[in-house]
């Protein structure tokens, strides 16, 4: 258990904005999502949702893009995020998918995760890689996501399937499913996306600040079909659901972020400029949303939560 028991758990969605009421190119203007919609009053998470609170939750619309011309890009939103600095104001583009070279030295500097730790606080990031992915990292032939890089930054290694079988981690999809059907790898436990919410929690519960992050969103919000979009959200929602059985509403908060819009609007295959949505659950909730407007306000909202009282 973390020393102070009061903790963030936040979910990452890659690539999911506030779009248009339209079945036709967006996901989130079908899917069945009780629980999410339920944390967000009953409204379903469109363009034209604003600011709304409901019991122990808030939903906050936030800014991508950062007054920056141009799509957003993870390479730079992630980093935003995540140092809580304008990062493609500071090197004067939106930049990704992977970090360039200069966002790489604004994370290495001011990775949230490396912050926390020099200042005694626990931090890590929840997701679990694949063998060959992690080989490919410690050769150099692939950049790691902004994500990764910050989590890496802390000098902590990525989880492997050793922890996923171990349970001390999930994959980025949540369930193993996806690992035993495509990369063929075997004695992973199985478990529902509800059964991995509450693991999430569980897990939480081990550090001041844990992070999950997703990608599947974001890949289908440049390939489609759109089926597959619904199918991840509900999917996702089941998640929450089980994350909500788990959690005590006195023990921090969940926050569910993102860094661009992409999914929300299938009639195109490139980001889009829209809002992104920031869920925020707990009994400090309030505390957290106060003054939320971009990306660049998740460090110090964070901050806010687990270093005042």
């Amino acid at each position: 258990m973390n020393p102070s028991g009061s903790h963030i758990l936040a979910l990452f969605l890659d690539g999911i904005g506030l779009g248009a009421d339209d079945p036709k190119i967006n996901p989130f203007a079908v899917a069945d999502l009780p629980t999410l919609q339920g944390l967000s009053n009953g409204k379903r998470w469109l363009a034209n949702t604003e600011l709304v609170a409901s019991h122990n939750a808030i939903f906050v619309p936030t800014d991508a893009c950062l007054g920056v011309a141009g799509r957003p890009q993870s390479g730079t939103g992630q980093a935003s995020l995540l140092t809580g600095l304008n990062v493609p104001k500071l090197i004067g583009k939106h930049y990704g998918p992977k970090p360039n070279q200069e966002t790489r030295e604004i994370i290495a500097r001011h990775s949230y995760f490396k912050s926390l730790g020099e200042r005694s606080k626990t931090a890590r990031l929840l997701t679990a890689y694949p063998p060959r992915l992690l080989q490919d990292f410690a050769r150099g032939k692939t950049l790691r996501s902004s994500i990764q890089q910050a989590a890496y930054e802390s000098g902590k290694d990525h989880f492997s399937v050793k922890d996923v079988v171990e349970k001390r981690a999930l994959t980025a999809e949540w369930t193993t499913a996806s690992w035993g059907r495509y990369l063929g790898i075997s004695r992973l436990p199985d478990y529902s996306p509800r059964q991995a919410g509450q693991l999430l929690v569980k897990l939480s519960r081990d550090y001041d600040f844990a992070f999950h992050s997703h990608w599947l969103t974001d890949r289908i919000g440049h390939r489609g079909p759109f089926e597959r979009g619904v199918s991840i959200l509900e999917t996702f929602d089941e998640v929450m659901a089980g994350a909500l059985d788990e959690w005590r509403s006195d023990e921090g908060l969940i926050i569910v972020v993102s860094d661009h819009g992409n999914m929300e609007d299938l009639s195109t295959r490139r980001h889009t400029l829209n809002m992104v949505p920031t869920l925020v659950v707990g009994e400090r909730a309030e505390d957290f949303a106060d003054g939320y407007k971009s990306l660049t306000d998740f460090v110090p909202a964070c901050d806010r939560i687990l270093f005042d009282s």
